[in-house]
């Protein structure tokens, strides 16, 4: 008996249509090294879909892909992800599992998890995952004990964060506990988190295989493709990398040099190398020594090298000037010294009549520091949007002691 372990395809999620394009290559490419394994089955542990209701087109090639797996009698198990969940239920994957493509092992029966057993006698189970990390909830209020109890080869599918396995720079998303967990499986297929990593757990092994493709700029230049594992039933484990276009990533550093000199030194740098229907990212950052970052015309040099790359991605969100370092310095000040006295000003005028917001005069100044301070936070390089909007919601809630709020929703 061997199965694959995919997760994160994020089928149809860039906004380029190049790279749209390359996630679907990517989920096929996935599907033919399934067969070529001959794998007894698939597990897909969420976002097969960047979105519960992909484009048509993406739905048919998908659906075309998954045809192939069924015709070699290869069944693939599902459950849903942050990204293609909907609490309405109404989710392209209801759709595929409608046509006898997927199964959602994520049944149940009476309040309790059920089990879908493959033809191989392996039991798979699982829990879908929710934006916000709702999920935990989920988890909290499962009943374990006839989980852990059934005997035979079991998996346990999941799409959620790990507290105790977060990579480094996912520290501030919201996670969980893996004592949430069901203990007594043989294998635990994780998604959600596009790293890879295993570890044992319980009586297994926990996995994450990472996204299939990635899903944005950092993760081409830090994972270049995407994968996903190969395992058999003595839990013996292999990374299959899923290539469909080389990645080739340029870092430069703008540090007292001019814009005319830094472009030059792009464009010349980058033309050293073959780049030929390969995906180019380009970051640049540093404090240029004159002009402004839009002096450094990067449509120019992707205009040139476009001629012969697949792609040219670039990122200068770290890119600045003296002259604007010493605006922005200037201006911080200012914008400080112009919130206090704004704040003084307006105390005690706005009427706060929520029974749960009734904040004393005293505290009043306070709070608005800390709301001002919960909202002026920035997006990680990295971080998920959702991910991202939910901290921000979480800590408003937090400095005005709601909480409760956010429990209930």
């Amino acid at each position: 008996m061997k199965f694959a372990h995919l997760a994160d395809c994020h089928i149809g999620g860039w906004r380029e249509k190049e790279l749209k394009k390359l996630s679907i290559e990517a989920f096929k490419k996935a599907v033919d090294l399934c067969i070529q394994e001959n794998v007894g089955f698939v597990l897909i542990a969420g976002d097969l879909f960047d979105t519960a209701l992909p484009d048509i087109s993406i739905l048919r090639q998908t659906a075309s892909a998954l045809r192939k797996l069924r015709n070699k009698n290869i069944s693939v198990y599902t459950i849903a992800g942050s990204h293609d969940y909907s609490p309405s239920g109404k989710t392209m994957l209801s759709v595929l599992e409608k046509a006898g493509l997927i199964k959602n092992v994520a049944r149940f029966k009476a309040n309790k998890l059920q089990f879908t057993t493959d033809k191989t006698q392996v039991k798979i189970t699982g829990l879908i995952g929710k934006r916000g990390s709702l999920e935990k909830q989920d988890y909290e209020e499962l009943a374990k004990q006839h989980l852990e109890a059934e005997q035979g080869f079991k998996i346990f599918m999941f799409h959620t964060t790990i507290d105790e396995y977060k990579p480094e720079g996912m520290e501030k998303v919201e996670g969980q506990t893996v004592n949430l967990l069901p203990k007594n499986f043989n294998y635990y297929a994780g998604g959600h988190v596009h790293y890879i990593f295993d570890t044992n757990y319980s009586t297994g092994i926990l996995a994450y295989p990472g996204a299939l493709f990635p899903n944005n700029f950092k993760e081409l230049e830090e994972f270049k493709h995407g994968g996903l594992y190969i395992v058999n039933h003595n839990l013996e484990k292999e990374w299959k990398p899923i290539k469909v276009r080389e990645v080739l990533t340029f870092k430069f550093d703008a540090d007292n040099k001019n814009p005319e000199d830094l472009q030059t030194e792009i464009l010349e740098t980058i033309l050293k190398e073959n780049i030929l229907d390969k995906i180019l990212t380009i970051r640049v950052a540093g404090t240029l020594k004159t002009g402004k970052p839009s002096d450094l015309n990067l449509k120019e040099v992707i205009t040139r090298l476009s001629e012969d790359a697949y792609i040219v991605l670039k990122n200068t969100n770290k890119l600045t000037t003296k002259e604007f370092e010493e605006q922005q310095t200037i201006q911080a000040a200012t914008t400080e010294e112009a919130e206090e006295k704004i704040i003084k000003d307006h105390l005690g005028q706005v009427e706060l009549n929520l029974e749960e917001i009734k904040l004393a005069l005293e505290d009043e100044e306070k709070v608005t520091h800390d709301l001002i301070q919960a909202l002026n936070q920035e997006k990680e390089e990295g971080e998920k949007n959702i991910d991202f909007e939910t901290r921000i919601i979480k800590d408003v809630l937090k400095k005005l002691k709601l909480e409760e709020l956010w429990n209930a929703a």
